[in-house]
């Protein structure tokens, strides 16, 4: 069984999706630090002026963990990012296939982030034909950190292929795989350009950019972004 790991990140970019076509299990690492200006309460859509953040406020300090936080609603955050999405994909080609769901998510007082973040990874994996096992690592008990902890969590799911992004080679102690007899499986993705509106290409806006502009044809288009190596 591939294994990855991912924390749950609002509207992620389309490597985060990349990753779960080459596995079979992620892990959703919600009991780590929150940390403030990341991707878990924000995300990038592109608009006429060029890209901007669409960033839901929450309620967290950098020591409460991710399955903990949880959203401002005393702020019109919802309103604002249904509206953003609106102005800015009405004219998209596969714009009334989608716009559906963001309505509905949008209506809900959502009160967790994470649980608000999984209704929108679970909704893209099912456009994107991406079958996939979430299991939330708070739900595993692993106590050890770095390495070991991958090691740990991936011998608990008797995975025997670790999917690890390229950004972690830098840290990652290799010969632990090894040792523990777990294929260590690095991604190799390149940002894909495809049709947007609005100009000059932007990469590493939201998945639903693609999702809006490029439809069905999005599986393929990640599909062809790169390969586990």
């Amino acid at each position: 069984m591939k294994v990855c790991m991912q924390q749950p990140q609002y509207m992620p970019y389309i490597g985060f999706f990349h990753k779960l076509m080459l596995s079979d299990t992620c892990v959703i690492l919600d009991d780590v630090q929150y940390s403030k200006n990341d991707f878990f309460n924000r995300n990038k859509i592109k608009t006429a002026q060029g890209w901007c953040w669409l960033t839901i406020p929450v309620v967290a300090k950098n020591t409460t963990l991710i399955k903990d936080v949880k959203i401002n609603n005393s702020m019109s955050w919802r309103e604002k990012h249904f509206k953003s999405i609106l102005s800015n994909y009405k004219k998209a080609p596969f714009f009334d296939e989608h716009i559906n769901f963001f309505e509905s998510l949008y209506k809900k007082e959502w009160s967790d982030l994470t649980d608000l973040n999984m209704g929108i990874i679970n909704y893209i994996c099912e456009q994107l034909e991406i079958s996939i096992k979430f299991i939330r690592s708070s739900s595993l008990g692993v106590l050890s950190t770095k390495t070991e902890r991958l090691i740990d969590i991936c011998k608990k799911l008797d995975a025997d292929t670790y999917i690890s992004g390229t950004g972690a080679k830098n840290y990652m102690k290799d010969e632990l795989f090894k040792e523990n007899k777990i294929e260590l499986f690095y991604q190799d993705f390149e940002h894909p350009i495809y049709d947007q509106r609005f100009g000059d290409f932007e990469q590493f806006m939201s998945a639903i950019d693609l999702l809006f502009n490029k439809g069905h044809k999005s599986i393929e288009i990640i599909k062809n972004s790169g390969r586990g190596s």
